[in-house]
């Protein structure tokens, strides 16, 4: 059975590193989003549906169900997945079910870049930063430096276009119209992780509401933030194998 780990934004499977060796196993499978550490096909236009499609290609090329575990934008598309194919899916984790909340409100800097011309502005100067730059900034927002430093390197252009894209497909009432199928990710087992820091992905009930609706597990990371898998990984691999341990074969 597969383990697929799914990152989002803005990084790479460098954020995986520290709990992949955590896990110690030999079936980990790290998949970049297109444009976020992977090419973009032609035509690409990085909308959720856009992601979630192409996450469903990935699985389907597996050919049996994994274990699917995203973060960040990739618990986004981890939930539209199990929302849409359980049937790809042995089960589901994210850290990012509380965006699916009706009430959940995009964090400033996702509303600036969903903004025309304020997000353009904003994205130029991430573009003009350099590489040290860009992993100072990462490391005073909870990302290792290390981790850091690789997510910094990454950082491109069509990066830049795929962030504004991907969060203007999902200015509310987007995400909350989305989380109006949540229901359907209860036909596979779900795993919510709610690290008590993370502060991008709504707050502590809008997880558990969401959670609740989608049939899943919560599991509470105390003092951990939205970088919980390279912060401490052991952890991060010891709630998680717990998790698929319980699971039928």
């Amino acid at each position: 059975m597969a383990v697929v780990l799914v990152h989002g934004n803005p990084e790479t499977t460098a954020v995986w590193g520290p709990l992949s060796a955590a896990l110690g196993r030999n079936d980990i499978i790290c998949l970049s989003p297109p444009g976020f550490g992977a090419p973009v096909p032609e035509g690409w236009d990085a909308t959720v549906e856009n992601y979630r499609d192409w996450l469903i290609g990935e699985l389907k090329a597996l050919k049996a169900p994994a274990d699917l575990v995203g973060h960040d934008w990739g618990g986004v598309h981890a939930v539209t997945v199990a929302m849409t194919r359980p049937d790809l899916l042995r089960s589901w984790a994210t850290d990012a079910i509380g965006a699916f909340d009706p009430d959940y409100v995009w964090h400033d800097l996702a509303q600036t870049w969903q903004t025309p011309g304020d997000g353009e502005a904003a994205i130029a100067m991430l573009a003009a930063a350099t590489p040290q730059q860009r992993a100072v900034h990462l490391t005073s927002l909870g990302v290792p430096a290390e981790v850091a430093e690789q997510l910094a390197a990454a950082y491109d252009d069509t990066m830049g276009r795929c962030i504004l894209a991907l969060y203007r497909s999902a200015a509310q009432p987007a995400m909350a119209e989305l989380g109006r199928g949540l229901s359907s990710a209860a036909q596979r087992p779900g795993f919510a992780v709610l690290a008590t820091e993370d502060h991008y992905v709504g707050t502590d009930e809008m997880c558990r509401r969401s959670a609740e609706r989608a049939g899943a597990r919560v599991e509470v990371l105390e003092g951990l933030g939205h970088w919980w898998m390279a912060q401490d990984p052991v952890r991060g691999a010891d709630v998680l194998t717990r998790f698929w341990a319980s699971l039928p074969d």
